[in-house]
């Protein structure tokens, strides 16, 4: 038997037929580990096939949320903010999936363990040049012509603002992290740090796609690797020593090919 890898992808998109059929030809490794990386769907019944999917091909699976998964959809307008949060977490758990919400498990390997930490950070508008104010980033962004749909679909109750939630899951995710002292995986759908947010076309969508409180992490807490997503922008980027990786697979005009395994990143 072949040593078990971890393997991830993001931004999967479901809501698009194209790729909800070209997820159909994910091919089981029974050994190995999936990261989904957030931005898998928006309504529960897509997630939950997706957690269906992957669970049977992959030995263990792990889930973080993009942007997407908390917005307040049709099949469910009443799940808002933390409820929709909690919604998919808990559909993530029927089917054995781990979420940010649960220990972080250990991956081993052949130089020792690492810890998978996967987290929900969210974002604070705060990827932006420092001449625009704080109560200006949307309308900095607007002058462009750009609006994200987040800013009608996704909701921060209870929290005061979507800003105040980021804070308060930095808050955990750091206090969590601080107690780690092993190598780390940090998986966040958000990019951790600003200099890895490259969008030639809408340079400003910048404001939805971070914190810069987690600029540091990726040496702060020990990470080997900093999965992401979001950017729909695939690479690997390596700062101080540390390996980025963006594993998005997008919105159909973004991939080519009928196997979504040559999408697959391997992490470890």
């Amino acid at each position: 038997m072949t040593s078990p890898q971890l393997w991830a992808i993001s931004d999967l998109h479901l809501a698009y037929e194209q790729n909800r059929r070209l997820f159909e030809t994910l091919r089981a490794r029974p050994n190995d580990w999936l990261i989904l990386a957030g931005d898998i769907a928006e309504k529960l019944a897509d997630l939950e096939r997706s957690f269906v999917a992957a669970t049977e091909r992959f030995a263990r699976v792990i889930w973080v949320p993009g942007n997407h998964e908390l917005w307040s959809m049709d099949d469910a307008p009443e799940l808002r903010g933390q409820a929709k949060y909690d919604a998919v977490v808990a559909l993530a758990r029927k089917h054995g999936v781990l979420t940010p919400e649960d220990p972080f498990p250990r991956f081993a390997t052949s130089s020792g363990a690492r810890v998978i930490a996967p987290l929900f950070l969210l974002y604070d508008y705060s990827f932006r040049p420092p001449e625009v104010p704080d109560d200006g980033a949307i309308e900095w962004a607007r002058e462009a012509g750009l609006m994200c749909s987040d800013e009608y679909r996704l909701h921060s109750d209870p929290h005061a603002t979507k800003t105040a939630w980021c804070h308060a899951r930095v808050e955990d995710a750091e206090r969590r992290l601080s107690a780690i002292s092993e190598p780390t995986v940090i998986i966040n759908h958000f990019p951790l740090r600003y200099d890895l947010v490259f969008l030639p076309a809408i340079p400003r969508f910048s404001i939805w796609c971070g914190t810069r409180l987690t600029e540091s992490w990726h040496t702060r807490f020990r990470a080997e690797v900093v999965v992401s997503g979001h950017l729909h922008m695939r690479g690997t980027r390596h700062i101080d020593g540390v390996r980025f990786e963006e594993v998005s697979l997008g919105y159909p005009r973004q991939w080519r090919g009928e196997d979504i395994n040559v999408y697959l990143r391997r992490i470890l």
